[in-house]
């Protein structure tokens, strides 16, 4: 089995860790992203969508992170709390998954591309009003977590860590490197961290995160990528 993953990128990171906690055998095919190898011929052959993470199991191919997570999890027999089998737990599964793209997801991602990557690209200063926007709504979506999906829980589904708990941490930890940590404000949810570190194992979990630690390092590549004016309008058009 081939996994095709940059971990810079969050639903990458939420594949790769899920694979080696549960010790699934793959070969690691490096997309650099801010190099643009997804563009590239040999990639497309793979596949056309050009995005990652990617999962070619034989002549099998699947995209999107949440269902190459449960793929893994039905073939190699996961450990049942990961993605639930029982009605009520596997809903509540699904609805987070459903949530996140466009709450913590993506108000995690503006976070990220605007510290690490918009005076790069633009060459103009992130405007302070815009950077305030970003950070209140994914506060939003912090305490709507915090709220309506961990509660008093010590894992979104309940007692044992599952696919909801992984793939919400890996976005939040996103912005990390940038100088901003958006568990400050939030204990119980640093504590929900906590605990999800431990349950992946603290130096595998520290270890996939180094790209991100260091986003500053990603910047020459970025500068010299061959699209760079249509990534520039299209930064400009995100943020206004």
């Amino acid at each position: 089995m081939e996994l095709y993953l940059d971990l810079v990128s969050p639903p990458c990171r939420f594949v790769y860790l899920f694979a080696k906690k549960l010790n699934i055998p793959f070969e690691f095919k490096l997309i650099e992203l801010v190099s643009g190898q997804q563009f590239s011929e040999e990639f497309g052959k793979v596949s056309i969508v050009r995005k990652i993470p990617v999962m070619k199991d034989g002549n099998f191919i699947l995209t999107e992170s949440a269902a190459i997570v449960e793929y893994l999890a039905q073939k190699h027999l996961a450990p049942d709390h990961w993605c639930p089998a029982e009605l009520q737990q596997r809903a509540r599964l699904t609805e987070y998954l459903n949530w996140q793209p466009m709450n913590i997801a993506l108000h995690c991602s503006r976070v990220f591309l605007l510290r690490a990557f918009y005076t790069v690209v633009t060459d103009i200063e992130v405007p302070k009003e815009k950077m305030d926007e970003v950070l209140a709504d994914v506060k939003q979506s912090l305490k709507l977590l915090e709220d309506k999906f961990l509660q008093d829980k010590p894992f979104i589904i309940g007692d044992k860590i599952s696919a909801a708990d992984l793939v919400a941490v890996m976005w939040i930890m996103q912005p990390f490197g940038t100088g901003v940590d958006l568990f400050e404000d939030f204990p119980k949810l640093q504590a929900w961290r906590d605990r999800v570190r431990k349950e992946i194992g603290e130096k595998l979990f520290d270890e996939s995160h180094d790209a991100v630690r260091t986003p500053s390092n990603l910047a020459p590549k970025l500068k010299a990528l061959k699209g760079l004016d249509m990534l520039k309008a299209r930064m400009k058009k995100m943020f206004g």
